[in-house]
Formats: structure tokens, C-alpha cells, sequence
């Protein structure tokens, strides 16, 4: 069943071109220089991601119809919620190769950058994928309802760098130091090209960028088939990653239910995608139920957090 996509050539051209512009003026001009990024530094920046998105969505409704704003809009939770997941797993990684905090943004800004290029892969693939084999929804939701159910029952446990498989063919292709040259990804000593700490950390956030991606991608699908919609929301959530991670770093600990929703967020959309045949969930619907799963686990999480500092 072939897909019907709002993404033209030119809307296709106009948006890359905006997002390779906002890159090339973050790397280039608001962060050349190595610096801590203060909160309110974050805050400005995460601000400035909602509103183009929020604009992007009603850009899309004012062009395409409300329906479409609104699968934009549950793609844009989907992937921004579990972006906040990302945010954890980044602080344990910086933590294991003690990344300073000036030279964190640079590795995320690469980190993010690779993502942009693995979820464009992904999702053409997907779409494709989807067109040609249209069985493969259930497979899609059957993961995801999987994934749901782990996510649910798994443990939180301490990251060691030296177990991840990653690193471990890394140090055997490529010597490593265990001291910094700056913001550098390598340096050379004794005529040799070593990879620095921040090598190590940038490979494990393309990596856990990766292993989330497969739960991302199929689950924006879930809420629509247009792969214009699925980039650009996409997209979206992962260029605000950046500020949001210096924003939430410290307090994400504190949201202690945000698992517990996502599980039932990646399960909601999952079982939506097995009915599909029998069942059409209304986009407004999956929308409105996306945010009040979210919703309620931030609300429920800082109750928690309450009751425990009076405790304290």
C-alpha cells in the first residue's frame, strides 16, 4: 500500500537545509569555544527547540490539516520523552570516562549529529519496509509491546565502559590514552594517533542512540505512515537532546516514574499498531493518551520526590 507523504522534494530540501544551518551555527558561533553550559544557558536553548517546533507543527496544520499537526505533535512526545531515557544513560557514560562538563556539549553535538544520519537511514528503510511488506506493522508493534514490558521490569545498574563491546574492539583497533588533548576526539604521542577519552564517549552515544532508535522509530510509525512527519518530529526531539541533557542532568534521577510511563506509552502504541486491522485508533486519541501517560508519570515522580524531601 503505497504511503501518502506531505514531503515534497522542496519541503524535503528547505527542512535539511534548516537543520544543517542551525547545526553549522551552534558548532560555529554559540559554542566555538569550549565552555560550561550554564542552566540558564539550557533553558534558553531547550525553549528555542519547542517554539520551532510548535511552529514547524502549526506550519504543518496550516498547510496539510490538523490531523497531520497532531501526528507530528504525538511523534514529537514519543521521541522527546524517550529522549529524556537518553538522558540518564549520557550521564553514566560522562560519568565512566569523566568527560569535563566544558567538553561535554562537543560530544554531544557529534553524538547528535550521527544520529541525525542513523535516524535518517532508519526511517527511509522503515518506510520502504512498511510499503512493501505491510505484515510487518504487527512484527513492529509485537517489539515494541516487548520492549514496553522490559522496560518496565529492568533494573537500573552502574555502566562500565570496559563491558561494553563497543569500546572493547575499539581498544584493540585504535590505541587509547587515558588523558585529554582538549576537546580533541585523538591526539598523537610519540608519533602515534591515540584515541582520547572523548573518542570512547562519543562512540557510546552513537551506539545508545542506536539501540534506542530501534524503539523510536517503529513507534512514531505507530502514529503515522508518512516518513516527512516521522523525520521532521524526529528530528525535532533530538536537536533539542543537547540543551535538554544540561537542563535535566542533574534532576534526572528525580523522575522516577518516567520509565513506568514510557513502558506504557511504547505499549499503548504498540498493541495500536497490532489492531490496526481491526481497530483505528483516532490520531487525536493516541495524541491526547501519549500525553497524559507522560503526563502522569512527571506528575506522579514529583510527588514522589516531595514526600521524600519531607521525609529528609
Amino acid at each position: 500500500m503505497p504511503i501518502d507523504s506531505i514531503g515534497s522534494p522542496a519541503l524535503w530540501a528547505g527542512f535539511i537545509a534548516f537543520v544543517t544551518a542551525m547545526l553549522a551555527l551552534d558548532l560555529g558561533l554559540f559554542h566555538k569555544e569550549a565552555h560550561d553550559v550554564s542552566m540558564k544557558e539550557a533553558a534558553g536553548w531547550s525553549l528555542v527547540w519547542v517554539v520551532f517546533a510548535a511552529i514547524f507543527g502549526g506550519l504543518v496544520a496550516w498547510q496539510f490539516g490538523t490531523e497531520r499537526a497532531m501526528e507530528f505533535g504525538a511523534g514529537y512526545l514519543i521521541e522527546k520523552a524517550l529522549a529524556v531515557d537518553n538522558i540518564f544513560v549520557f550521564v553514566l557514560i560522562f560519568a565512566a570516562f569523566a568527560i569535563p562538563t566544558k567538553y561535554q556539549h562537543r560530544v554531544l553535538f557529534w553524538g547528535v549529529f550521527g544520529a541525525l544520519v542513523m535516524r535518517a537511514i532508519f526511517i527511509f528503510a522503515g518506510a520502504a519496509f512498511l510499503e512493501r511488506f505491510h505484515w510487518a506493522i504487527y512484527l513492529f508493534g509485537a517489539i515494541l509491546i516487548a520492549t514496553g514490558f522490559k522496560l518496565l521490569l529492568q533494573k537500573e545498574a552502574a555502566m562500565d565502559p570496559e563491558q561494553n563491546l563497543v569500546i572493547r574492539l575499539m581498544r584493540r583497533l585504535m590505541p587509547v590514552t587515558s588523558t585529554f588533548d582538549g576537546d580533541r576526539f585523538t591526539t598523537r604521542i610519540d608519533g602515534r594517533t591515540f584515541a582520547t577519552p572523548m573518542l570512547l564517549a562519543l562512540v557510546s552515544v552513537e551506539v545508545t542512540d542506536l539501540i534506542f532508535a530501534v524503539d523510536s522509530i517503529p513507534a512514531i510509525f505507530a502514529v503515522t505512515r508518512d516518513p516527512f512527519i516521522v523525520f521532521t518530529s524526529n528530528i525535532f526531539a533530538i536537536l533539542g537532546l543537547r540543551s535538554l541533557y544540561f537542563l535535566l542532568a542533574g534532576v534526572v534521577q528525580k523522575f522516577h516514574y518516567l520509565k513506568v510511563g514510557l513502558s506504557l506509552v511504547l505499549v499503548f502504541v504498540g498493541a495500536k499498531m497490532v489492531a490496526i486491522a481491526w481497530v483505528k485508533v483516532p490520531i487525536w486519541l493516541s495524541l491526547t493518551t501519549i500525553a497524559l501517560i507522560l503526563l502522569a508519570a512527571v506528575f506522579a515522580s514529583w510527588l514522589r520526590e516531595r514526600r521524600l524531601t519531607a521525609s529528609r
